[in-house]
């Protein structure tokens, strides 16, 4: 743990302070809340098969609600033919046989229950698997049906419908559209997918997907959830006529194509469907939340929680933001203006399954790798140690801001990305549907290290991890860790139980402007100072408590480079 519990001498705060954000004491757990993210098939692999799954879940729960996190997300575990590794649906209401079974699922949510941790499902209403029963059925049935009403069929245009209705773009790679073949072997139309080929997109403009998916939602929440986590929530609704499109294919700003007029996104009709969802969840209790996972700018981001919406939303804005003081100030600041508003909190998160992790993100003076990529053993290596440090000042950084933060898992590890992952086992279809260009996020996705000293460092006792595990991550082991006091995950441990007892989720924030600048930046929650460090050079502290370091338990009163402090300035603060 790496408490300092000195008080230093230097000169008191007397920075002028810029109040951007009043503390709120208003209801809901989920407007502080720390949400931490398993990735199942990467967790725990309880039945030896190389893969993670649900009972491996229910074993180490107990490991996360030491941590001390309100709740857990899991990403897709529903029955799936795995091609976008459960991002492609077969069955909403099933659990693939790869993680288990319902009773699996049963027996983790009184698990969860009884450590009083909530369970957040993920729900992937945009598209499904092209072996979903409804999508089986759209092929088998004739154009104009109901049953291909259920999807975005349409006719191909040029010499006898060859070329595709659009020219939208695939995120990962190629076309958005695929020619269907009839029973006779004849060409037929062309459907949707914003994703691959697998993933067809459901048709937002036929009731009939507003009701089965009104079903899905009462199916889990029948069993318990907490609520849902909304995959690419801005993209259910398509514009009318479907027109073209030459921006990004992920609908990001580019020049002379704004994000904001991507027709495949944020069309105004999709907000119908999350307030229809919000009485739906009222039903069940005011405990239930959705978050959005939406890809849009900041002030775009509040229409999805305006208050008969999403209760959250993802702050992706945050995420990409990196080390960069200057936007981080801007984000912060327009992320809990904008959020205000409306009377929704922001939320925070640094790493998740779409991105390098922020340990080897963070590892690299100079440019990365891109946003959706990931770094191969051919790419420039990030410097590790580097990365850990302020990979561990950045999150102590975010962990101090008002609002609810996201966690993901093995960030608490300190985790890197698996760089020397060969392109025969690479799994992401990114890899695939680019020729090996783009390498896609497998190396976020490796599976975790429990226990350094057993097969595959505690994984699993059974066959190869399905990604494997990095040989540095034996000493990066959970069981490592917890017996060092100053690893990473001690360090975790104290944030968030300093998070807690100081209502940090719940509290203030101004900028200490006097301690922001070009390479350091600075704000006052509550009666706490936030200072992080990102010049080449020491920092002088101000006079105060220091409740927390990210570099180690020293006890000088400079802060390092590449270190963020919490001071408390009123003499005391939390035991």
């Amino acid at each position: 743990m790496s408490v300092d519990t000195v008080t230093y001498a230097t000169p008191p705060l007397t920075s002028p302070l810029t109040l951007i954000h009043e503390a709120s004491q208003a209801p809901g757990w989920w407007r502080s809340a720390v949400i931490y993210q398993v990735y199942p098939r990467s967790f725990r692999d309880l039945n030896g098969d190389g893969i993670g799954d649900l009972a491996g879940i229910t074993a180490e729960l107990p490991h996360l609600a030491d941590l001390d996190v309100d709740a857990v997300w899991l990403s897709p575990f529903f029955k799936s033919p795995q091609r976008d590794a459960g991002y492609d649906v077969s069955d909403y209401c099933d659990v693939d046989p790869i993680f288990g079974t319902l009773l699996d699922f049963d027996i983790l949510m009184a698990e969860a229950n009884r450590l009083n941790v909530r369970v957040i499902v993920d729900l992937v209403p945009n598209h499904c698997s092209d072996q979903h029963v409804a999508f089986q059925a759209a092929l088998a049935a004739p154009a104009e049906s109901p049953e291909r009403d259920m999807f975005i069929f349409r006719d191909g245009t040029g010499q006898d419908g060859n070329e595709p209705p659009n020219n939208w773009q695939s995120h990962f790679g190629g076309p958005a559209r695929t020619r269907i073949t009839g029973p006779g072997g004849q060409p037929g139309q062309w459907y949707l997918h914003l994703f691959d080929s697998s993933q067809p997109d459901f048709n937002w403009d036929n009731p009939a997907v507003h009701a089965e998916f009104e079903r899905v939602l009462r199916f889990w929440l029948d069993r318990g959830v907490s609520g849902f986590q909304v995959d690419v929530a801005h993209a259910l609704v398509k514009a009318p006529g479907l027109p073209g499109w030459g921006g990004r294919a992920d609908g990001g700003s580019s020049d002379g194509f704004p994000g904001h007029e991507a027709p495949m996104f944020g069309q105004p009709a999709v907000h119908d469907i999350y307030r229809a969802w919000r009485r739906i969840l009222a039903e069940y209790g005011a405990d239930r939340i959705l978050c959005a996972e939406a890809g849009v700018d900041l002030p775009r981001l509040a229409h999805w929680v305006r208050p008969d919406e999403m209760h959250q939303a993802f702050n992706f804005p945050f995420l990409h933001a990196g080390l960069d003081v200057y936007r981080l100030r801007g984000v912060i600041t327009d992320s809990l203006t904008v959020l205000n508003g409306v009377g929704a909190p922001s939320t925070w998160v640094l790493s998740n399954h779409d991105v390098v992790r922020h340990a080897s993100r963070f590892g690299y003076n100079g440019h990365g790798p891109r946003d959706g990529d990931g770094i191969g053993p051919a790419d420039p290596q990030p410097d590790t140690d580097l990365g850990r440090r302020r990979a561990a000042a950045a999150s102590m950084f975010m962990l101090g801001l008002p609002g609810a933060a996201y966690l993901y898992q093995g960030e608490e590890l300190g985790l890197p990305d698996g760089t020397d992952i060969p392109g025969h086992l690479r799994q992401d279809p990114t890899f695939a549907r680019t020729g090996g260009e783009r390498l896609g996020r497998d190396g976020c996705r490796v599976p975790l290290p429990w226990r350094a000293a057993e097969r595959h460092l505690g994984f699993g006792a059974g066959a190869d991890p399905w990604l494997p595990l990095p040989a540095s991550f034996g000493e990066l082991a959970r069981d490592a860790q917890a017996a060092a006091p100053s690893s990473h995950l001690n360090l975790y441990r104290s944030m968030l139980a300093l998070r807690r007892g100081l209502d940090l989720g719940s509290g203030s924030l101004a900028w200490a402007e006097d301690w922001c600048s070009g390479s350091s930046l600075a704000y006052v929650n509550g009666t706490t100072l936030v200072i992080m460090n990102l010049n080449h050079e020491p920092l002088d502290l101000p006079a105060g408590r220091v409740l927390l370091r990210s570099a180690g338990p020293e006890t000088g009163h400079r802060l390092a480079s590449g270190e963020t402090a919490w001071l408390c300035l009123d003499g005391g603060g939390a035991e």
